[in-house]
C-alpha cells in the first residue's frame, strides 16, 4: 500500500471523536463561552472531521483504481470479549462509508454553521451546540463501524440526540413530549436489531459485517435465517427511517429548531435504516421475501405520507411528511436490490431536503416565528435568496427533468428499476413478476402528490400576492443573515448538479455512483437487450404528470387559495376527504385507542392495581406493621421508671422459677406404697 495512504489510518478515529471533542467541551464549559467561542468549538470541530473524511475517501479512491477494494481501518482496542464474542473497535471506510461520512460532515457542517444566526438569540446555545456535536459523532460511529453491535451503538446514540434535540425546549409540554415520542417509538423498532444480532451470533459466532458476509458465503446461513434477521433489522429501520408503521414520531419531531430537523430529517437520523440496508445487502439478496416486504413498505409509505403532506398546512409539518415519502422511495430502491440507487437518492435527498428545511427556517424566522403557509406570501420580494434557494431546491424533489438536477436523476433511477424489476432477466423477476409494475404505480403516484404539494408550499409561501400576515408581523419580515443563507446557496448548488454523480447511460453519461459502490452493494443484474425507448417513454410519462401536478398547484394557489380550493376543503362530498389527510388519516389515534390505551389500561388495572398495590404494597406494608407493632410492644417496657423496671424484674424472676419448678412439684406424686419422690424428697417431703 502507497505509504501516503497508510498514513490515513491512524487519523480515521478522529472523524468521529473530533465531534465528541466538541460535545464535551461545550457540555462541560460551554455555559462560561462567549457565544463566538461555542459556535466556533461546535463548527470547528464538525469542520475538521469533513476535511479528514475527503482525506480518507481521497485514500480509498486511490486504493480502488489500483483495484484494491479493501476498506481503510483503524482498530482502537478491544471493546468486548466474551467466551467466542469478540469486538473491537474498528473505524473502516470504504466506498459506502465513505460517501457517509462526506454528507454527514459536509451537510451537518453546514447546518452547524446555519445555526449560528438562527439559535444567536437562544440562552441554551452552548447545550445546543453540545448536543448537535454529539449526534455528528453517534451518526458518524453508525457508518464507520465495521461490526452490528458498533453500528449499534451509533444507532443508538442517534436515538438520544433525536430526543434530546427534539424536546430541546423542554419547558415547553409539548416539544418535551415530542421529544418522548421519538425516543419511545424508535425502541419498539431496536428490538428487532437487537434481537437480529442475537439470532446472527447464535448461528454464525460473529457480529462483523466480513464475518457475516464470509458466514453467508459459506452457506452457514440458510434462506430461513436470512429472512428473519432481515426482517428484524428492517423493523429497526422502520424505526430509525420512519416508515409503516413506526413512522408517527417524526411529523412530531418538527417541535425541535429547524436546524435539528434539517439534520435529522435530510443528513443523518432518518438515512440510518437506508444505509443499514445497503451495508447488510449481501443478506437481505438471499432473502427475496425480506425484500419484496422493504419494498412493499417502502412504496406504501411513500404514498401514504405524500398524501398527508397535501393538507398540512405548517410548512415544517409538509416537509416532515416529505420526508417520510421520500425515505419510502429509497427504501423501494434498496428492496428491489438497487442498493446503489438507494445510496444515490440518499445523497440527492440530503442535498435538497437540507436546503428546504434551512429555508424553512429562515422563513420562520423572518416571520417572527410563524410556520402556517396560509399566513404568508409574496416573500420572494422581502427575501429573495431564502426563496431562490427554497425553488431551486423544490424543482429537485419534484423531479423537473433539468441536466443534472438531483432530484430528476435518482428518482427516475428508482422508477426505471421498479418498472423492470418483473422483466425475464432481471435480479428477482420471479419475486418481482407482477409487484415490481404495482410498486412502480404507487411510486409514481406518490411523486404526482409530491410535485403538487411541494409546489403548493412554495406559491403560498413565496407568490399568493400579498402577505396574509399582521401588519406587525409584515413590517418584521426580512432576509436572514449571513450565516443562515450562504449554507443555503451550497445546498441549492448541490441540489442542482448532485444528479452527475449518477447521470445515466441513457443520456451520454457514467452512472458514477452505481460504478463506485459496485465493489460493496453488488451489481444488479439487468435484463438483456436495449430498452432505450421504454426509459425514454417512462421518462417522459412521468414528467408530464408531474407537470400536470405543477399546473393544478398553480391553478389553485399561485395568486391566492383558489376558490376551487377552499370548496374542495370545505364542501360535501371533498371535506370528508380533506379531513382525513389534514389529521394524518387519524393513525396517531388510532394507536392511541388500540395501543396506548389497553396497554395504560392494562398496566393500571392489571399491574399497578392488581399485582403492585394489593400484592406487594400489601406485603410491604404488612413487614412495616409488624416491625412497629413489636416496637410499641417493647416500648412498653422501656418507660424509665425505676420501680416499673423492678416491678418487672420480680415479676419475670417469679415466672421463670415458676417455669424451673413447675415439672418438679408435678413429679412428687407418692406411688402405690406412699413412698415420695426423690424430688418430694429434695424440697423437704418426708423420708
Amino acid at each position: 500500500m502507497d505509504p501516503s495512504i497508510e498514513q490515513i489510518k491512524p487519523f480515521i478515529p478522529l472523524i468521529p471523536l473530533l465531534p465528541l471533542m466538541g460535545a464535551i467541551l461545550n457540555g462541560l464549559v460551554g455555559h462560561r463561552l462567549p457565544r463566538p467561542m461555542v459556535a466556533f468549538i461546535g463548527c470547528a470541530t464538525v469542520f475538521c472531521a469533513f476535511l479528514i473524511s475527503a482525506w480518507a475517501f481521497w485514500g480509498v479512491w486511490q486504493l480502488a483504481q489500483a483495484g484494491n477494494h479493501e476498506p481503510l481501518s483503524q482498530t482502537l482496542y478491544t471493546w468486548m470479549a466474551a467466551g467466542s464474542l469478540r469486538v473491537d473497535l474498528t473505524f473502516a471506510v470504504d466506498a459506502l462509508s465513505g460517501i457517509m461520512i462526506l454528507v454527514v460532515t459536509g451537510v451537518g457542517f453546514l447546518i452547524h454553521v446555519y445555526s449560528i444566526g438562527y439559535m444567536s438569540h437562544d440562552p441554551a446555545v452552548a447545550r445546543y451546540f453540545a448536543y448537535l456535536n454529539l449526534f455528528c459523532f453517534a451518526m458518524l460511529t453508525l457508518v464507520l463501524g465495521d461490526s452490528l453491535p458498533l453500528m449499534f451503538l451509533g444507532w443508538e446514540g442517534v436515538g438520544l440526540c433525536s430526543y434530546l434535540l427534539i424536546g430541546f425546549w423542554y419547558t415547553d409540554i409539548e416539544k418535551a413530549v415530542a421529544g418522548k415520542k421519538a425516543f419511545v417509538t424508535n425502541r419498539i423498532g431496536d428490538f428487532g436489531f437487537i434481537v437480529a444480532m442475537l439470532l446472527l451470533f447464535r448461528f454464525t459466532g460473529t457480529l462483523t459485517f466480513d464475518g457475516i458476509e464470509k458466514a453467508a458465503a459459506g452457506g452457514t446461513i440458510d434462506v430461513i435465517l436470512a429472512t428473519a434477521v432481515c426482517l428484524m433489522l428492517f423493523l429497526g429501520a422502520t424505526g430509525k427511517s420512519a416508515q409503516i408503521p413506526l413512522f408517527v414520531w417524526l411529523p412530531d419531531a418538527m417541535a425541535g429548531p429547524t436546524p435539528v430537523s434539517a439534520l435529522i430529517h435530510a443528513a443523518t437520523m432518518v438515512t440510518a435504516g437506508v444505509y443499514m440496508v445497503a451495508r447488510m445487502g449481501f443478506l437481505y439478496s438471499m432473502a427475496p421475501v425480506a425484500m419484496l416486504t422493504v419494498a412493499g413498505v417502502g412504496a406504501a409509505t411513500a404514498l401514504f405520507a405524500a398524501t398527508i403532506a397535501v393538507a398540512q398546512n405548517d410548512i415544517k409539518k409538509v416537509l416532515a411528511y416529505s420526508t417520510v415519502s421520500q425515505l419510502g422511495f429509497m427504501f423501494v430502491a434498496a428492496g428491489l436490490g438497487a442498493y446503489a440507487v438507494a445510496v444515490f437518492h440518499l445523497v440527492t435527498h440530503a442535498f435538497f431536503k437540507a436546503c428546504l428545511f434551512l429555508g424553512s427556517g429562515s422563513v420562520i424566522h423572518g416571520m417572527s416565528g410563524e410556520q402556517d403557509i396560509r399566513q404568508m406570501g409574496g416573500l420572494l420580494k422581502k427575501q429573495p435568496i431564502t426563496a431562490v434557494t427554497f425553488i431551486v431546491a423544490t424543482l429537485a424533489i419534484t423531479g423537473v427533468p433539468i441536466p443534472f438536477l438531483a432530484g430528476f436523476v435518482s428518482k427516475d433511477a428508482i422508477l426505471w428499476n421498479a418498472w423492470m424489476s418483473g422483466h425475464e432477466g432481471a435480479a428477482y423477476a420471479s419475486v418481482f413478476a407482477n409487484a415490481g409494475k404495482i410498486i412502480w404505480a404507487v411510486a409514481v403516484i406518490a411523486a404526482l402528490f409530491t410535485a403538487f404539494y411541494m409546489w403548493r408550499l412554495v406559491f403560498l409561501t413565496f407568490f399568493s400576492g400579498k402577505l396574509r400576515a399582521s401588519k406587525e408581523v409584515a413590517n418584521h419580515v426580512h432576509e436572514s443573515p449571513f450565516t443562515m443563507w450562504f449554507p443555503l446557496v451550497v445546498l441549492a448548488i448541490l441540489s442542482l448538479f448532485g444528479g452527475a454523480l449518477g447521470w445515466p447511460h441513457i443520456v451520454g453519461g457514467h452512472d458514477w455512483i452505481a460504478n463506485w459502490l459496485t465493489p460493496i452493494v453488488g451489481k444488479l443484474p439487468t435484463p438483456e437487450g436495449h430498452f432505450v425507448g421504454l426509459e425514454w417513454t417512462l421518462i417522459g410519462g412521468v414528467t408530464f404528470a408531474a407537470l400536470l401536478s405543477f399546473g393544478t398547484a398553480y391553478v389553485l394557489y399561485f395568486k391566492g387559495i383558489h376558490p376551487v380550493a377552499v370548496k374542495l376543503a370545505t364542501e360535501r362530498p371533498w371535506r370528508w376527504l380533506y379531513l382525513r389527510l389534514s389529521n394524518k388519516w387519524h393513525v396517531d389515534e388510532l394507536y392511541e385507542a388500540t395501543v396506548i390505551q389497553p396497554l395504560w389500561s392494562t398496566s393500571r388495572l392489571a399491574l399497578y392495581e392488581g399485582i403492585d398495590r394489593r400484592v406487594i404494597d400489601w406485603l410491604v406494608n404488612t413487614v412495616g406493621w409488624l416491625g412497629r407493632s413489636l416496637g410499641f410492644v417493647g416500648q412498653l417496657f422501656h418507660s424509665g421508671n425505676i420501680q416499673r423496671y423492678l416491678a418487672i424484674f420480680a415479676i419475670g424472676l417469679a415466672f421463670l422459677l415458676g417455669i424451673y419448678f413447675l415439672p418438679m412439684v408435678k413429679n412428687a406424686v407418692p406411688d402405690d406404697n406412699g413412698t415420695p419422690t426423690p424430688a418430694l424428697q429434695v424440697l423437704g417431703g418426708e423420708p
